[in-house]
């Protein structure tokens, strides 16, 4: 059913729908707060950073005499933000539009989604964690004051999907070994060499053939046997992902096996993807060349990287950490939602309508 036919026939939905607009201006008043500058970054861009594990949208931009140029949809505004640290920019972030391909058939993704992302200079990924709890409970307490949550007690307990959820500080954290470990009985760093891998996953019940990757089989443990545990009762710092899932993140520096990375979960449901920012240009460029040559493997859609990215950090990226965070899933979180679709006025699966 169309979205404004809903709205007709169960105009008790037009709360829900609105805890949209209150979650967006907490944000802001969170990191206006805290001095940040906001910055409104392109959507249509000319060439993406290298990653593989999306797919972009393609279009054609054309000039005043009908010369045409490929152009992009930005999948989020991390390069262009970077881009202004370089610059001499300190604490800045976006609460913009992003765009990734493939993303319809899902109850967590759309394919138009709003991000929200914030950096900070003169810090690693540590400091962010910290930033994240404070930002949830800061929203969390504004719906509580604003009169959203009226049968609520505590503006430290979240109700989600008729679990209770106490946000307050501090989290729990936990790296991916001792996950791995804990849920799935797996030794991680055993499990970081593909042959080892291939033999534990299929040990495991999935199917790994010789086309699959390190990075498939990866997900398959951690997807079903590991996210579904995270965040259950409290929310969880999941850290120290494996380096080869980190394309822009920095090694950590006492075991290059893994990257300062870290997410962070809440009923199961991964809502932030944070790291210390890799400020090597060289090895950022051989990363985003081994990308590209992933991209052209699965028969996504290819094109130019950013090289601009590229010279930036050869002229200098000073120490720094950011996030992005998925704010149509906070925004489902917020509004005790199932679905993002069920927190958009027009969700994307509208565009499929015959």
């Amino acid at each position: 059913m169309n979205t404004w036919k809903r709205l007709q026939k169960q105009p008790n939905l037009w709360k829900r729908y609105f805890i949209r607009e209150k979650v967006l201006r907490a944000i802001r008043l969170f990191f206006e707060d805290r001095k940040f500058h906001e910055i409104e970054t392109p959507i249509l861009i000319s060439h993406p950073p290298a990653e593989s594990y999306l797919d972009v949208f393609e279009t054609t931009l054309y000039d005043r005499n009908r010369k045409p140029n490929k152009a992009y949809l930005s999948t989020s505004p991390e390069v262009s933000l970077k881009k202004l640290l370089v610059a001499g920019l300190k604490n800045c972030f976006a609460l913009t539009k992003s765009f990734r391909n493939m993303e319809t058939q899902s109850a967590l993704h759309n394919p138009e989604f709003t991000i929200l992302e914030w950096y900070r200079t003169n810090v690693d990924y540590r400091e962010i964690m910290n930033d994240c709890e404070e930002l949830l409970i800061y929203i969390h307490t504004y719906l509580f004051r604003t009169g959203e949550y009226k049968n609520r007690r505590s503006p430290q307990t979240l109700q989600y999907q008729g679990k209770t959820v106490n946000l307050s500080s501090p989290w729990d954290r936990m790296t991916v070994a001792q996950a791995f470990e804990r849920w799935a009985h797996i030794d991680f760093f055993t499990f970081l060499d593909d042959t080892h891998a291939r033999s534990i996953t299929r040990d495991h019940g999935y199917t790994v053939s010789k086309q699959t990757t390190w990075e498939e089989m990866y997900n398959q443990v951690f997807l079903n046997e590991i996210e579904p545990h995270l965040g259950r009762g409290k929310p969880l710092i999941l850290y120290e992902f494996p380096a080869e899932l980190g394309a822009l993140a920095r090694k950590k520096k006492t075991d290059p096996r893994v990257a300062e990375r870290f997410e962070f979960y809440i009923e199961g449901l991964e809502l932030g993807d944070c790291y210390s920012e890799l400020t090597d240009w060289k090895e950022q460029r051989m990363r985003f060349d081994n990308e590209m040559k992933v991209i052209r493997r699965l028969g996504k859609t290819s094109y130019e990287y950013d090289k601009d990215f590229i010279d930036a950090l050869r002229y200098g990226l000073p120490e720094s950490s950011g996030i992005a965070i998925g704010v149509d899933r906070l925004i489902m979180l917020f509004a005790n939602a199932k679905t993002i679709q069920d927190t958009l006025f027009f969700p994307g699966k509208e565009l499929f309508r015959v």
